[in-house]
């Protein structure tokens, strides 16, 4: 595959995760009514909500800024246990329904993952950790 073509695929990838994410992260990060109920619904404390808001605002700046490979690395594993959490917070409370749009945030996480180790190796080969 080309090194354009990688570079369009991830940040289709890219694009898309990062605005799923970024705007959940919103109503959570300003304690909106509704992300707090949503934390209660769940059964976790309203503090919680501000901060991850403010966890996943800052992942999704660590993906968007260019370097800092480690970060990088640290962001992705931080969405897919924010991901992995909710997943499992719906269905430990019954409702099973909510996995949908997770599953599309796992799809666009893996994208986004798997094309970025791809760009680093079209750079640099042998660097990639993927």
């Amino acid at each position: 595959m080309s090194a354009k073509k990688t570079n369009i695929i991830y940040w289709i990838f890219t694009a898309l995760f990062l605005i799923f994410m970024g705007l959940g992260a919103i109503p959570d990060l300003l304690s909106m009514p509704e992300a707090i109920a949503v934390f209660r619904h769940l059964g976790y404390p309203a503090y919680l909500s501000p901060f991850m808001g403010a966890a996943k605002l800052l992942g999704v700046v660590a993906i968007l800024i260019p370097g800092f490979p480690r970060i990088k690395e640290w962001a992705y594993a931080g969405f897919a246990f924010d991901l992995t959490g909710a997943l499992f917070s719906g269905i430990a409370i019954g409702e099973t329904l909510q996995s949908l749009p997770i599953l599309i945030g796992y799809i666009l996480l893996a994208g986004s993952y798997i094309f970025h180790h791809k760009r680093l190796n079209i750079r640099q080969p042998g660097l990639s950790i993927a």
